[in-house]
C-alpha cells in the first residue's frame, strides 16, 4: 500500500505554480530586455543618431547646379579617420564629435580634429546634447574645455549644439517646449560668452517641431546645420530661410556621415573666420 506523505501534494502543486510564474516572468521581461539591448550607452550618441529611425534613411548625394561644398561628421564610432583619402574624394571641411553631457569626451578627438586640419581641410567640433542631466551653460562650458574653442585662423569653424532625439530615454528628454528653447538658449548664451562665436545649431525639422515647439528666436544669429536623409533638404525649422549646412546621408561613400556646405569653399572659409 503506497505511503502518504502530508504536505508532498501540496509541495507538488508550489513547484508547479513556481514553474509557471518564473515561465510568465521571463516571457514578460523578454521585451523589456530586447528593448533595453537597443539602447546605446552613454557617450555612445552621435550626429544623426536618431534622424534615420524617424525620418527614414534614403538618403543620396544631392543633385543641382548650386554650388556645394562636400563635408563629413565624425564621432568615436569611426576611430582612427583616413584623412589623406577623405580629402583626395573631395571633402574640404569636417566636424569631429568633442562631447556629450558632462561625462564624456571623444577618445579619438585629437587624431579627427588635427587630422583633418593637417590635410588641409577647414574643421570644427560638435557637442551632443542631453538636456536631462545638466544646465545648458554647463555642459557648453564642457564643451569649450574640451575642444570646443574657437581661433581665428582661418581653418576652425565654430561649434555645433548636436540637438536631437534622445537615445537613451524621452525624445524631448523630458522637458517641455518652453524648457527646452531656455536650456538651448543657456547653452548658445554660454559657448558665445566664452569664444565670442554664434554656435551652430545641428538639429531635424521634425524633432524641432516636436520639442521646441517650431521655436524662430535663435535663427537671427545661429546657423543651421539640417539634418534629412532625402535627395532634397525639403522644409527647414522655422526662422531660418536657407541652411549653412545639411546632412544628406548617414551612409556615404567613405568614413562618417556625409554633408553639403551651402556654398564654394570660400564661404566655408568666411564662417570659420566669423
Amino acid at each position: 500500500m503506497p505511503v502518504h506523505r502530508p504536505g508532498t501534494t501540496r509541495r507538488t502543486r508550489l513547484g508547479v505554480a513556481g514553474t509557471l510564474l518564473a515561465a510568465l516572468s521571463l516571457l514578460f521581461t523578454l521585451p523589456s530586455a530586447a528593448q533595453a539591448a537597443d539602447t546605446p550607452t552613454r557617450g555612445e550618441a552621435r550626429m544623426g543618431i536618431g534622424v534615420a529611425a524617424h525620418d527614414g534613411d534614403t538618403g543620396s548625394a544631392p543633385s543641382g547646379s548650386a554650388t556645394q561644398t562636400e563635408g563629413v561628421d565624425v564621432s568615436g564610432h569611426q576611430g582612427n579617420v583616413a584623412w589623406a583619402t577623405l580629402w583626395g574624394s573631395g571633402v574640404r571641411w569636417a566636424y569631429t564629435k568633442a562631447t556629450e553631457g558632462t561625462y564624456y569626451t571623444n577618445p579619438y578627438f585629437a587624431q579627427q580634429y588635427n587630422g583633418a586640419y593637417n590635410v588641409g581641410m577647414i574643421r570644427g567640433s560638435y557637442h551632443f546634447a542631453t538636456p536631462d542631466t545638466t544646465s545648458g551653460a554647463t555642459q557648453a562650458n564642457y564643451f569649450v574645455d574640451h575642444g570646443g574653442g574657437w581661433s581665428k585662423d582661418g581653418k576652425t569653424l565654430p561649434g555645433v549644439l548636436d540637438i536631437e532625439w534622445n537615445p537613451y530615454g524621452a525624445s524631448c528628454y523630458g522637458l517641455s517646449q518652453s524648457a527646452m528653447v531656455s536650456w538651448i538658449a543657456s547653452f548658445l548664451n554660454q559657448y558665445k560668452a566664452r569664444t565670442g562665436r554664434d554656435a551652430v545649431i545641428y538639429t531635424a525639422t521634425s524633432w524641432w517641431t516636436e520639442c521646441t515647439g517650431n521655436y524662430a528666436g535663435f535663427a537671427a544669429n545661429n546657423p543651421l546645420w539640417v539634418a534629412r536623409y532625402a535627395a532634397t533638404v525639403g522644409t527647414l525649422p522655422a526662422g531660418w530661410g536657407f541652411y549653412t549646412m545639411w546632412q544628406y546621408t548617414s551612409s556615404g561613400p567613405t568614413v562618417g556621415d556625409h554633408d553639403k556646405f551651402n556654398g564654394a569653399l570660400d564661404r566655408v572659409q568666411a564662417l570659420a573666420n566669423g
